[in-house]
This record gives structure tokens, C-alpha cells and sequence, in this order.
């Protein structure tokens, strides 16, 4: 079984999507393995965001993603990553098809309701970042 992070994003708390998303995930069939609320801080969007720190748009990706509470999760299932972004959509809210998330919930390409991991290092690399190893529990279920 694969694992990614997902990030539920300041915007899906405000807006109360965050059980709408996770209804998703589970009815898709991935299991939740992990799961936390909590602030991001500057350092932490630094350490997350590594790749973008000094590029252009970079301050107002951390003003966004300290902007409110996250929902941190690690999911499991069959190529978990690769479910999960046809799940979430493309990036930009406006060309996300429906169906997806970003194209049934967001007009925008910044503030884009949920973060998933792009590959498996990725994942490696971001799981380790929210969650120590002992947080992350076996909860594969199969039906």
C-alpha cells in the first residue's frame, strides 16, 4: 500500500468542506492513517514549501497557508498518490474539471483548498514533516 499527505487548507476549514473531502477520500476507498489539526508556522510553511521559498509568489503561499487552521492527513491505498490527485484536480480551480474537488469548490488558483503530495519521495519527504513515525498508525482496511 502507498501513503501521501493531504492538507485540508485554511480555505476548506473556514468554508466547513473538510468533511465533504474526507467523505471523498474514504468512499474512494484510501484509509486514513493519520490525521491532525493544526496552525502552520512560518518555519513550518518554510520547511514544506522549500522548494518555493524565494520565488515571487512565495509570500503570499505562507501568508495563505498560515492564514488558519490545516487539516493534516496521511492516506493509504493502491497508488495512493496518483488516486489522490485525480481526486483533488488540477491546481487551478478554474480549469479543474467537475467532479474533482478543486472543480466542484474553488474558483481559484491560489486559494485551492487542498495540498496532495505529487510523488512518493514527495510523500516521504511531507509526511515527515506533520507527523512523527509513531502518529502514523496501520489502519489498512481492506473490503
Amino acid at each position: 500500500m502507498q501513503k501521501t499527505l493531504i492538507l485540508l487548507k485554511p480555505d476548506t476549514v473556514r468554508r466547513r468542506y473538510a468533511g465533504e473531502m474526507i467523505s471523498r477520500l474514504e468512499k474512494k476507498g484510501l484509509n486514513i492513517m493519520a490525521m491532525k489539526m493544526l496552525r502552520v508556522t512560518k518555519e513550518l510553511a518554510a520547511k514544506h514549501y522549500a522548494e518555493h521559498t524565494g520565488k515571487a509568489f512565495y509570500p503570499d503561499l505562507e501568508e495563505y497557508i498560515t492564514s488558519g487552521p490545516v487539516i493534516a492527513m496521511v492516506v493509504s491505498g493502491p497508488e495512493a498518490v496518483a488516486v489522490v490527485r485525480l481526486l483533488t484536480g488540477p491546481t487551478n480551480g478554474i480549469i479543474a474539471p467537475p467532479g474533482t474537488i478543486r472543480g466542484d469548490f474553488s474558483l481559484s488558483n491560489s486559494y485551492n483548498l487542498i495540498h496532495a503530495s505529487d510523488s512518493e519521495t514527495s510523500a516521504a519527504r511531507e509526511m515527515a514533516i506533520f507527523f512523527a513515525p509513531d502518529e502514523i498508525l496501520d489502519t489498512n482496511i481492506t473490503e
